[in-house]
């Protein structure tokens, strides 16, 4: 159970708190990603049907979290499918929450070097912003939640104003034809894309910490309907301006379209660094929500005080985001991370689902 009365966010912050940890990488690579797949103008049909099956998966974790109101996946796991399976499930879920920061980690080391701080090494740039969330995450989910609440508007705000921006190199022609070669390669690119919104997974921990957990499936359905509207507008404006074959050949596209316009006479005529302000801010939040999940899971399952897991996932974090050697690597990473996440949150929710009725049958039968 929650040790702490302070430890309660409202719907509204749980909502939030989706939201800014599936906006990820997500805004930068997922034109390219999708693009790469489907290979056609129909990249934003792939997006919203991603988000369609995001929203289904994310309900049947909210439905499975509601039959154990105040308790994260690391406790009801184990009463599912008892102490030692639980116990590795839970500890395949902080591995990927640790591997997942070490990607959000380097991500940001990666665009920061390369559009930023030319030039300054890696570790100079992740232990700073290791620390910094180290600093916010001891104080609990509160503080968290606080802080995404004032990042999201900003991030809306300048995302929204930068990206219709865009609108002077748009050109609709790029995102024609409809469906010209059919629906196939729009199904083909649908994994890419609902990956895309990996995020809804903290359902599986701030569950037990809402108020009101039966409005848990409107905080889920909410906090991946904006990613869903932020993943549509960015990549009908970087299919729009730059086509889809410009698109498969650079690394950062939604930055490269950003790069592309410019503003004559205004104080600031480069937007690019707007959109990397508020990405970098995304990048905090992935962080922070994946570092707390992480030290939680190890505080649940040993039955210890969090804080020195919060320091001991550290280095495990740091040399995570040291292995990839360059981006191409990065991307691999991300890639065998979203085949893991299909794993976890795709089919594991369903199954432990499944062993919870075949249970409540057995009782039946008994009684």
């Amino acid at each position: 159970m929650i040790t702490s009365p302070k430890d309660r966010i409202t719907t509204a912050q749980a909502a939030v708190v989706v939201i800014n940890y599936t906006l990820g990488t997500g805004i930068l690579t997922v034109p390219r990603a999708s693009a790469e797949k489907v290979k056609t103008p129909d990249i934003w049909l792939t997006v919203i049907l991603g988000g369609l099956i995001a929203m289904m998966v994310g309900v049947i974790i909210v439905k499975l979290g509601q039959r154990f109101p105040g308790k994260t996946f690391y406790q009801y796991s184990q009463e599912i499918v008892g102490k030692w399976v639980g116990g590795l499930l839970s500890l395949l879920l902080v591995c990927y929450f640790v591997m997942m920061c070490g990607f959000h980690a380097r991500a940001l080391a990666e665009v920061t070097s390369f559009f930023l701080l030319e030039g300054t090494p890696s570790w100079a740039i992740v232990m700073p912003f290791m620390w910094v969330s180290l600093y916010l995450i001891m104080g609990g989910i509160n503080p968290i939640a606080r802080l995404f609440e004032i990042i999201l508007p900003i991030t809306v705000g300048i995302f929204l104003v930068v990206a219709f921006m865009g609108f002077k190199v748009f050109e609709v022609d790029n995102l024609r034809p409809v469906l010209g070669l059919g629906v196939m390669p729009v199904l083909q690119g649908i994994k890419t894309t609902a990956l895309s919104y990996t995020g809804f997974e903290s359902m599986l921990i701030i569950m037990a910490f809402m108020k009101q957990p039966n409005k848990a499936v409107k905080a889920v359905l909410v906090g991946i309907s904006i990613p869903l509207i932020f993943y549509v507008i960015t990549v009908v404006m970087v299919i729009g301006a730059l086509s889809v074959d410009g698109v498969v050949t650079r690394t950062w596209p939604t930055i490269d379209l950003m790069r592309s316009f410019e503003m004559p006479g205004l104080f600031f005529e480069r937007f690019e660094s707007f959109l990397l302000v508020i990405w970098i801010m995304k990048m905090f939040t992935c962080f922070n929500v994946g570092h707390y999940a992480a030290s939680l899971g190890l505080a649940q399952l040993f039955k210890k005080n969090i804080h020195p897991f919060m320091f001991g996932l550290l280095p495990a974090i740091y040399i995570i985001s040291m292995i990839p050697k360059n981006t191409n690597d990065l991307f691999k990473l991300g890639d065998m991370m979203g085949n893991f996440a299909l794993f976890l949150f795709g089919l594991q929710p369903l199954l432990l689902l499944l062993v919870l009725r075949l249970k409540k049958r057995r009782q039946e039968v008994k009684s």
